[in-house]
């Protein structure tokens, strides 16, 4: 499996924001308005982000040496687990961008601006939950095997995974 580029993540953070935006606005239009992002929501993601980091972390301690054994099914489903996780930052930061973006006109009437600090909250809640999955997915990356090592010596690139 390849890592998740960081350019894809970015470009689906602003996809989304721009589509949302777009879809808010048209919304708004018709006088449909979105409640305002409940705490509970911050919350949430971010127990998401430290639970996505424990179960990394105890990748981590096997490579390193500090835990006899691991399971290779449970390492594969946190590799799997860390993609999903920083994917899924992306989509809810670009969600919560859009939020920001629809009301950013509007920041002197308070109820708006109640409303683009709740969603600006929850898009860096979500950045924190792209940003974990990306180091849970290097905390899951194999060192290279002896065979990598010394066909990198010799000059050859080494073989695909």
């Amino acid at each position: 499996m390849r890592r998740t580029p960081v350019g894809s993540l970015i470009a689906i953070l602003l996809a989304v924001g721009i589509v949302g935006w777009l879809v808010l606005r048209a919304l708004e239009t018709r006088s449909v308005y979105l409640p305002v992002v409940p705490w509970l929501v911050d919350v949430a993601i971010l127990a998401l982000a430290g639970g996505v980091f424990w179960s990394g972390w105890a990748v981590r301690s096997y490579q390193k040496g500090k835990r006899p054994s691991l399971d290779g099914i449970r390492a594969a489903r946190t590799l799997v687990l860390a993609k999903a996780a920083a994917l899924t930052g992306a989509l809810l930061g670009g969600w919560y961008l859009a939020q920001v973006l629809v009301v950013l006109g509007d920041l002197t009437i308070e109820p708006r601006r109640d409303r683009a600090v709740a969603a600006g909250i929850a898009m860096l809640c979500s950045i924190v939950l792209t940003v974990v999955g990306l180091v849970v997915e290097k905390f899951c990356e194999l060192p290279p095997s002896d065979k990598d090592r010394a066909s990198s010596e010799e000059g050859e690139s080494p073989a695909p995974a």
